[in-house]
């Protein structure tokens, strides 16, 4: 049901129109596909394993020495979203598939990582290999588990993560604009190669400054270019700031120090608060007493994560309904139809006719039929130039195998 063995390397590029005279390109940072992970960093024993098996309810290695997560696990984790319950309640379908959230744990990291200390090489290709990063902090105190920097300092460990993957892309852009350089032989570099050598010079000058790719003023062509070499510092992140079971209870949130390091630093992106002890216990818990306990404030954090991960990852959803099947996909934002068609099947993209599309929200405000939408006048056929919105309810149209078909 959940296949991540196609992947689509067709870049993500859209023209969004300005004037009927002007168009603009819209391009993602990251690597153009919509089968995408995102993977658990952090220092070792911050609580990467235990949350990985509370978003997956998987048990894997989560012992307390520093590097007991040699191979990354994965696993998929449904996404939670109240649309698709109404959507399945609606049309009472014989299937239902929810959208996943491919989440990697990855081992631990360490102060030196990309000059190889701690394994560091391996795990900062495992990296590579995930879309965006879930960045595990510890908050928690415990002499019982120990720190691998010998004491609880949330921003400084943050930091040792940052610079760890700004040092391996500066090195990672420094061969590549000396690679490139050679091959020019004395020549002068076209218009092409200029934009290149001006796009890694600007990577280096970012990087030597500490701070993220993600963050510079590109160009989509730029962009573009820069996605070949897949940086580290270029993928988004959510932080998690795994907290003592007491203080998450006590409502204390991530704290003002995390929050302006991550203002200052990385600014903007999202800061989720949570206990791995909590949701464990949670897990276990029976609905009468969730209740009684988000009465007095406290709530699980794991949909949450879920979404902010989700949305890192720059993805939405779209739907397809029927009495047979009711499923929710994924695909990146700035997506065109052919594009979402090639996420249900390769063939569909190729073959792409039209798609007969209504939002969910209008779906909902006529009745929750589709007979309501029609008379309402809010459907729509689309064609190749239509970009893919969030909730979405579509009906492919494509010639493979000789006649339209959904």
């Amino acid at each position: 049901n959940y296949p991540f063995c196609t992947i689509r390397r067709e870049p993500f590029l859209c023209k969004m129109s300005k004037k009927k005279t002007d168009t603009e390109e819209k391009i993602l940072f990251g690597r153009p596909k919509n089968n995408v992970t995102i993977g658990l960093v952090g220092l070792p024993n911050v609580g990467k394993s235990s949350t990985f098996n509370l978003l997956g309810k998987l048990q894997v290695p989560a012992e307390n020495y520093p590097f007991c997560t040699i191979d990354p696990s994965v696993t998929s984790v449904v996404v939670p979203d109240s649309r698709f319950d109404h959507l399945v309640e609606a049309f009472k379908p014989k299937k239902e598939i929810q959208a996943v959230l491919a989440v990697t744990d990855i081992a631990g990291l360490v102060k030196g990582a990309a000059e190889g200390k701690g394994l560091g090489n391996e795990f900062l290709s495992n990296i590579a290999a995930v879309d965006a990063i879930f960045h595990v902090v510890r908050k928690f105190p415990g002499k019982k588990i120990e720190h691998v920097e010998g004491s609880i300092e949330p921003t400084r460990d943050m930091e040792i993560i940052r610079r760890e993957l700004q040092k391996k892309d500066l090195a990672r852009v420094e061969r590549e604009l000396e690679t490139e350089s050679k091959k020019l032989r004395g020549r002068k570099p076209t218009k092409e190669q200029e934009m290149e050598f001006g796009a890694l010079k600007k990577a280096i000058e970012m990087l030597k400054s500490e701070k993220d790719v993600r963050f510079g003023k590109w160009q989509a062509k730029e962009i573009y270019y820069l996605n070949k070499l897949n940086l580290l510092s270029a993928k988004p992140v959510v932080y998690l700031v795994n907290m003592s079971l007491k203080s998450y209870k006590e409502g204390k949130g991530a704290g003002k120090k995390i929050t302006k390091w991550v203002q200052d630093n990385t600014p903007d992106e999202p800061i989720i608060a949570y206990s791995a002890k909590f949701e464990a216990g949670w897990m276990k818990l029976e609905e009468e007493k969730k209740a009684k306990l988000i009465k007095k404030g406290a709530n699980s954090a794991i949909s949450s994560i879920i979404w902010a991960g989700y949305r890192a990852l720059k993805l939405v959803h779209f739907f397809t309904c029927g009495k047979d099947e009711v499923r929710a996909w994924s695909v990146r934002m700035h997506s065109k139809a052919p594009q979402a068609a090639g996420v249900i099947h390769g063939d569909f993209e190729k073959y792409f006719h039209s798609a007969d599309v209504y939002s969910y929200d209008d779906f909902k405000a006529n009745g929750s039929t589709e007979a309501g939408v029609k008379a309402a006048g809010k459907l729509m056929m689309k064609g190749k130039e239509y970009i893919v919105q969030d909730g979405d309810i579509m009906f492919i149209k494509h010639t493979a195998g000789g006649a339209k078909k959904k």
